[in-house]
């Protein structure tokens, strides 16, 4: 499930380092506190990173209450923002990056380029 983003509406990441001892109430709170926008929208995912940068945590809320994923890589290290002022909305490309153990923005990407003229 936490592979892709396939089944969420939005996903954000907080980036900085998060207590991941931390519970719902409290990120839920996080997310008020440096977005200024209330958590409760049902699909949207919420990402916290701790200092150790193999292990992520998420939140969910499904309308009924929350959802807490947890996952942490065995062999790799998650590649994520760490300005801790920012919270960053994701792509599904970027999220899949990101649970891959890649870095969400990469230093070269292919350019689309116009087609080369007839040459017939």
């Amino acid at each position: 499930m936490l592979n892709d983003a396939a089944c969420f509406k939005a996903v954000y990441i907080v980036c900085g380092y998060t207590g991941l001892r931390s519970g719902m109430d409290r990120l839920a709170a996080l997310i008020e506190a440096q977005t200024g926008n209330r958590p409760y929208v049902p699909d949207t995912l919420y990402l916290f990173c701790g200092r150790r940068t193999d292990r992520i945590k998420g939140l969910v809320w499904e309308g009924d209450g929350w959802l807490l994923l947890y996952k942490r890589l065995s062999e790799s290290r998650f590649q994520r923002p760490r300005n801790p002022e920012e919270v960053r909305q994701l792509t599904q490309q970027q999220f899949r990056w990101l649970m891959e153990g890649l870095t969400i923005t990469p230093k070269k990407s292919v350019r689309p380029v116009e087609p080369p003229e007839y040459m017939g």
